[in-house]
């Protein structure tokens, strides 16, 4: 099974429990104006690799990231692009007993099969925005699939953290925030939501790739702003972090 990969790292609690080995799967279909990876963007930038190699590159970390309470995220880009390379690197995983997380848009959740599904402990889904208008603005693409996943996995019980990229004058209308709260309340699965406050860090990556970065003139939201945010998730009985 061969699959088109950027690069893989270790992480420390972003992406998901614990120390993690994260897979960085290559293509996306959506173009989001704050993306920090445009290098993963295409799959024929990606480096073709197999599922034997990834696992092999795994097992070094493999005592380390056990013991430190972690385990293996399978990234991107979006990872459901390759779904077959994704559920492999799955299904290898969890069967060998380590923490297995899907870091998705929820864009291509029709491509996530039970069977994979059930070889994920944690889904990190990214929400964007809830309201469609904003969703289009910011990543290119509709909201509703990821929606529609999201609702998928509450019914089948699956683990997940909700992330929300928190942009002054693009996520943060209150309107905006307020219902996706109120979504995220309803599912019953969602463990948290990771209130992520937008950066420019990326800015030299996309210099160095002869773009531009879209959002280069957004100040990173302040203080009161992401408390005005955390309070309305917590208003509605949702865990933010």
């Amino acid at each position: 099974m061969n699959g088109s990969v950027s690069s893989w790292d270790l992480s420390v609690g972003v992406d998901g429990p614990g120390t993690r080995f994260v897979v960085f799967t290559a293509g996306c279909p959506l173009r989001c104006l704050y993306c920090q990876n445009p290098e993963t963007w295409r799959m024929r930038d990606g480096r073709q690799v197999t599922a034997e190699e990834v696992m092999a590159e795994i097992g070094k970390y493999r005592r380390f990231i056990s013991v430190a309470g972690g385990g293996v995220t399978i990234s991107g880009g979006e990872p459901l692009l390759q779904p077959r390379f994704t559920a492999e690197l799955l299904r290898r995983c969890h069967g060998s007993g380590l923490h297995t997380a899907l870091d998705t848009s929820g864009l291509l959740g029709i491509r996530a099969t039970d069977a994979m599904l059930a070889d994920t402990d944690l889904v990190l889904l990214d929400i964007k925005s809830y309201d469609p208008a904003t969703y289009r603005r910011l990543t290119g693409g509709p909201v509703e699939p990821t929606l529609r996943f999201a609702r998928r996995l509450a019914d089948l019980g699956r683990p997940t953290w909700v992330r929300f990229v928190l942009v002054p004058g693009l996520t943060d209308a209150p309107d905006n925030v307020d219902a996706l709260a109120r979504f995220v309340a309803g599912l019953g699965n969602v463990e948290r939501v990771d209130v992520l406050p937008f950066h420019r860090m990326a800015t030299a990556k996309y210099e160095r790739l002869g773009l531009r970065f879209p959002l280069g003139d957004v100040a990173p939201p302040g203080q009161e702003l992401l408390d005005r945010v955390h309070g309305q998730f917590r208003g509605h009985g949702v865990t933010s972090i």
